[in-house]
């Protein structure tokens, strides 16, 4: 590929791609800033991924990109919108640092994203500013759910291990009427260790006993 410009397209099953009316429009528009760039049509080397979701950047068509600009044979992908190479801002973000780490150049025409500027460069940064954000809320969400199971008395990772003793008290106290909670209460006055070797037993964790005695 001597062409020194990828132009990326992608459609997903459920936009048609065998209508091919959303790739033209890509194509349309990728052709227009080439115009402006002053780019040939020898200097474009078209890929596409048509019937191909945006989720992730597992598709044939944006490997094969990513693998020519890494060996040089071409110095440009070119996209009319960012979401037709992800739809994750994380996956952005790993490709502007791909980009800058293999010195070639991301152009994403709708957000006015071009590594190879110091203002589409500057925009770049933005967006994957709001990359980093979205990756800490998710490991902010995960701690804040490890932090309740935790209170809960949960061990996360260890095999559930009730003793057939405590087993059979709880499956009795539940024959006899006592809730949930009274059960909990009954056992943590006793001081009996949960199921994950916690020290607090809850409502949902003598459901879980009760369901997992079913079960077996």
């Amino acid at each position: 590929m001597d062409e020194h410009v990828i132009a990326y397209t992608r459609v997903s099953t459920e936009e048609q791609a065998d209508s091919r009316a959303g790739l033209e429009a890509q194509r349309a528009a990728i052709l227009l800033e080439a115009q402006r760039r002053g780019w040939t049509e020898a200097d474009i080397h078209w890929v596409e991924d048509a019937g191909y979701s945006g989720k992730d950047l597992k598709r044939p068509g944006i490997k094969a990109a990513l693998e020519a600009l890494r060996r040089r044979k071409a110095d440009t992908l070119v996209v009319s919108k960012l979401d037709r190479v992800s739809r994750s801002l994380l996956d952005f973000a790993g490709l502007m640092d791909r980009a800058t780490r293999e010195r070639w150049a991301l152009v994403a025409l709708d957000l006015g994203v071009d590594t190879s500027s110091p203002a589409g460069e500057a925009m770049a940064h933005v967006t994957a500013s709001f990359a980093q954000f979205e990756r800490r809320l998710i490991g902010q969400r995960t701690k804040d759910a490890l932090k309740i199971k935790k209170a809960q008395g949960v061990q996360l990772g260890r095999p559930v291990v009730t003793s057939p003793e405590i087993a059979s008290r709880i499956a009795r106290l539940r024959q006899e009427g006592h809730s949930f909670k009274a059960i909990a209460d009954h056992l943590n006055a006793a001081g009996v260790a949960t199921s994950h070797g916690g020290s607090k037993w809850w409502p949902s964790s003598v459901r879980a006993v009760l369901r997992t005695a079913a079960c077996g």
